[in-house]
């Protein structure tokens, strides 16, 4: 037994919708995070991890399109940046988060694939439009 359980929710099968994955080890980040998503009706919360080891789990049951995920995270030290991208490699976009945007932080960031590093004191203003920009990116890739 892994030690923790997930529910996995219905996934909308329309094109509209933006699946996302919530991973950060803070119960108050996720839930600000769930609070600044719930406005837009096109952006799923499909799951929430709130260590390395769950991220991966979960990214590869629930394949959603954008993990927002917290670069500091307690099992930081347990799992290495290449085997964490080498396992959330599934097509979603890595979205990283982190109180400190210095350059170990970009660094780290860059390590594990992440398209883009926004500041948690910031989210408010600027995780929906970064969700939709990686989500514009791959409709245009796709056209």
């Amino acid at each position: 037994m892994c030690g923790f359980s997930f529910e996995l929710r219905a996934i909308r099968n329309d094109d509209t919708s933006i699946t996302v994955l919530l991973a950060d080890d803070s119960e108050i980040v996720r839930r600000a995070i769930r609070q600044v998503l719930a406005t837009q009706s096109e952006i799923e919360i499909v799951g929430e991890a709130a260590d390395f080891g769950q991220t991966v789990l979960m990214a590869n049951t629930l394949k959603p399109q954008v993990i927002v995920l917290d670069l500091r995270m307690p099992d930081e030290t347990k799992i290495s940046s290449q085997h964490l991208k080498s396992h959330l490699n599934h097509g979603a976009h890595l979205l990283a988060i982190s109180f400190s945007n210095d350059d170990e932080s970009k660094k780290l960031a860059e390590n594990l694939g992440a398209a883009i590093l926004l500041d948690k004191m910031a989210l408010g203003e600027t995780l929906i439009p970064a969700i939709r920009e990686l989500c514009q990116k791959r409709a245009a890739a796709a056209a």
